[in-house]
C-alpha cells in the first residue's frame, strides 16, 4: 500500500496505530498476563503486513506526529501526580529510592558498556537508559551522545522492563511498589503497564517516571561534563 498524499498517509498511520493500541488494551483486560505494549507492537507489524504498507513509509509519516505528542503526554503525567494521596507517604525513603534508581539506572549500564569496550558514544548513550524518551533525548543532546542510539536503548529497556514486570511481581501485593518500580525502571512503557494493574500503580509509576527523569536530567549532564574536563 502506498499513499501519495502526506495528509492521508499521516491519518492512516495514526488510525492504524490507535487500532493496534485499542485491540491490545482489550486483550490486556481479558488476559492480564499479556504485556499491552508488546501486543500493540506486534499488532502494528501484522496490520502493516495485511495492508502491504512499507514500514519505512509508515515510520516516516508516523514518527513526527507521535514524537510531538510524546512531549505533551509526558507533561500530562502531572495530572495523576496531582491526584496522588501523599498522606502517610514515607517521603524520605521515597526520595532515597528515586535517588538510588537514578544513579544505578545511569551508572550501571554505562559501566557495563565500558567493561565490554563499547565506543565512547555508545557509553554516553546508555546514560539516558532509565528515563522516558523526551527527557532521555534531551539528556543525550546535552552530553553529545548519538540520539538514534539513545532512543533505541530507551525503547528496548522500556519494552524489556514492561514485559518482565508481571512475572517479577509474582507474590508482591503492594500496587504502590509495583507502580514505582515500573516507572523508575521501564519509564513510559512501564507506566502503561502499571495503569493496567491499577490506578494506584499507575499514579506511582507516573511519579517515579517524572521524578526520576527530573533528577537524572540534572545530574547526568553535570557528571559527564565533569568527566570530560
Amino acid at each position: 500500500m502506498s499513499f501519495d498524499n502526506v495528509f492521508v498517509a499521516t491519518l492512516a498511520a495514526i488510525l492504524l496505530t490507535l487500532t493496534a493500541h485499542i485491540i491490545a488494551r482489550i486483550l490486556a483486560r481479558k488476559l492480564s498476563w499479556l504485556p499491552m505494549v508488546i501486543t500493540a507492537l506486534v499488532l502494528v507489524v501484522i496490520l502493516l503486513f495485511i495492508f502491504r504498507w512499507d514500514y519505512n513509509h509508515y515510520y516516516g509519516v508516523a514518527k513526527p506526529v507521535f514524537d510531538h505528542l510524546l512531549g505533551y503526554v509526558t507533561v500530562l503525567l502531572a495530572i495523576p501526580l496531582a491526584a496522588m494521596n501523599f498522606k502517610g507517604l514515607p517521603v524520605k525513603k521515597l526520595v532515597l529510592i528515586v535517588a538510588m534508581a537514578s544513579l544505578i539506572g545511569a551508572l550501571l549500564p554505562m559501566s557495563l558498556a565500558y567493561l565490554f569496550s563499547l565506543s565512547h558514544d555508545t557509553i554516553l548513550a546508555f546514560a539516558s537508559r532509565s528515563v522516558t524518551t523526551p527527557i532521555g533525548l534531551s539528556i543525550a543532546d546535552l552530553i553529545k551522545a548519538p540520539l538514534a542510539m539513545a532512543n533505541l536503548i530507551i525503547i528496548v529497556s522500556g519494552i524489556i522492563g514492561g514485559t518482565l514486570a508481571r512475572f517479577l511481581f509474582i507474590g508482591i501485593e503492594d500496587d504502590r511498589a509495583k507502580g514505582l518500580a515500573l516507572g523508575l525502571v521501564a519509564h513510559a512503557f512501564g507506566t502503561v503497564e502499571a495503569w493496567q494493574i491499577s490506578h494506584t500503580a499507575g499514579r506511582y509509576a507516573a511519579f517515579g517516571l517524572a521524578v526520576n527523569g527530573l533528577v537524572t536530567a540534572v545530574w547526568v549532564p553535570i557528571f559527564v561534563t565533569a568527566l570530560s574536563v
